[in-house]
């Protein structure tokens, strides 16, 4: 029986680095196990806006976090899902909720009695039947009642933050379980003679060895690139936005519980708003704007001045195709990079180092442990991408080149697939692995105007438990406090 590793080295700091430190000090503390992270000061992050999804609360739980002191730490704001402006068409608006579509009548799925509502001309717009959605455009919040039999037990929620301050919570965290920060920037790999990687060596000519790295370093990859060349699966032709803008200005108006995703000229424009400020960006293709162009569109739709410089981001859409290699895992941008039009990058953080608890390895390196690893991960990413594709191949916009593109490119074949079901018989696709769940693609499917031809032939008599459920939604939310409101009471928990 092989015995335990001895020591883990995480070279990168950031969001990623510092989740992977806090769950491993966290989860390794009694073992012995050396945790230490390496990053370099000099190379700094992007401490821009960061949106999240629901699964965020169980990481921090797990580890033991108290969401008021998280809140306070990381200047977060709560966060019911995100509204979609002009993505079907110009003008249009929905929002994709972290939460259910009404319920079901006469045993028959809400989505079937919907659309047969509004063949009859007696349907309110399909997100109008989602409790979150009604509480985001209230800008209400409270947290979800525990009774499942009550209407408030129907949906999630999830945080904004400022990710350079979430960062350094994490390393706080990580820290008093007993992980070692050092200072350096890595210029040399080694590699024994399996091709493991054995040691870093620091610009200062410091040499750390360790058994198991966990490569953080950003699009960059040192580890599991630079020295074992995992090559990359490119995405672009589905995802062909390459380029993103970022910049901060002071909130205007009431903070909203959600984010926002404007579709512009040749990408769109995120919108998140803190406790202190409001994060910006512009995701775009180069191919299809200049850079300028870009930060033109960018600062014209700002709510304020700018709070700082513009700052600019390059990347390629795409995976790496093994992101566990020996005794090396890619966690984060080294892994793989998705645009953050779902808020997935910190959710995909959050699955490697799930999968790599599950599967942590023992001093005889069993492969099976990196296989399963590798298909799992590449499972997530594939999933995670055709559901960001989605966004662009339902528009019905050809209003430029950009969305002329998106919207007759070939798609991947797992992604025709359920376009195809949709569209015949309004099946919804679900699988064991995968992030997104019938309501999130349901929301997408009716928000941008992709109505199936074929339905439940049981479906057609739901108008009174349909405009029930308005009823419902409308009186639960006049009741509810408003976002704001609830933000400073949770703030002084953390005092």
């Amino acid at each position: 029986m092989a015995g335990n590793i001895a020591s883990v080295l995480i070279v990168g700091g950031g969001t990623a680095g510092w989740m992977v430190a806090a769950a491993l000090g966290h989860k390794l503390s009694g073992t012995g196990i050396a945790v230490t992270l390496v990053e370099s000061e000099a190379i700094g992050t992007v401490g821009v806006g960061e949106a999240t999804v629901p699964h965020i609360r169980a990481f921090n739980q797990a580890l033991g976090f108290d969401e008021a002191a998280f809140m306070a730490a990381t200047n977060a704001t709560f966060k019911l899902g995100i509204e979609f402006r002009n993505w079907g068409r110009i003008g249009d608006s929905y929002i994709h909720p972290f939460g259910a579509f009404g319920q079901p009548i006469g045993g028959v799925d809400f989505h079937h009695q919907w659309i047969a509502l509004r063949r009859s001309g007696r349907a309110e717009p399909f997100d109008h039947y989602s409790l979150p959605v009604a509480m985001a455009r209230a800008n209400r919040f409270a947290h979800p009642a525990a009774d499942p039999a009550s209407l408030a037990s129907t949906y999630g929620y999830a945080y904004q933050f400022d990710a350079s301050l979430y960062a350094r919570f994490l390393r706080a965290q990580a820290e008093a379980k007993g992980v070692t920060r050092l200072e350096g920037r890595v210029v040399d790999v080694t590699q024994d003679e399996r091709g493991h990687v054995s040691a870093v060596t620091l610009d200062d000519g410091r040499r750390l060895s360790a058994d198991l790295f966990v490569d953080c370093s950003g699009f960059r990859g040192l580890l599991i690139e630079g020295a074992l060349a995992s090559g990359y699966d490119e995405w672009t032709h589905w995802l062909p936005c390459d380029r993103a803008w970022a910049v901060p200005c002071a909130n205007v108006g009431p903070i909203g519980p959600y984010t926002r995703a404007t579709a512009l000229h040749a990408g769109w424009a995120w919108r998140i708003p803190l406790q202190h400020r409001a994060g910006n960006g512009h995701v775009f293709a180069s191919g299809f704007t200049d850079e300028q162009a870009a930060l033109d569109r960018l600062l014209g739709q700002l709510d304020a001045a700018p709070l700082a410089e513009p700052r600019q981001l390059r990347f390629t859409a795409g995976k790496r195709r093994r992101q566990w290699i020996g005794n090396t895992v890619a966690i984060g941008l080294a892994a793989g990079f998705l645009e953050p039009l779902e808020s997935t990058s910190i959710h995909l953080i959050q699955l490697g180092i799930e999968r790599l608890l599950d599967l942590f390895p023992t001093a005889d390196w069993d492969p099976l442990d990196a296989a399963e690893f590798n298909r799992l991960m590449d499972l997530e990413y594939e999933r995670v991408r055709d559901f960001i594709i989605l966004h662009y191949a339902a528009t019905q916009r050809d209003d430029t080149p950009f969305w002329n593109h998106v919207r007759t490119m070939s798609l991947p074949d797992s992604l025709a697939t359920k376009m195809a079901l949709w569209r015949a018989r309004g099946v919804v696709v679900n699988y064991r692995q995968g992030m997104f769940l019938e309501p999130s693609w349901l929301a997408v499917y009716l928000g941008q105007n992709i109505v199936p031809d074929g339905i439940d032939p049981r479906a057609g008599a739901g108008a009174a438990d349909a405009a029930a459920m308005l009823r419902n939604i409308a009186s639960t939310v006049e009741r509810l406090p408003t976002h704001e409101s609830v933000l400073p009471r949770t703030l002084e928990a953390a005092a």
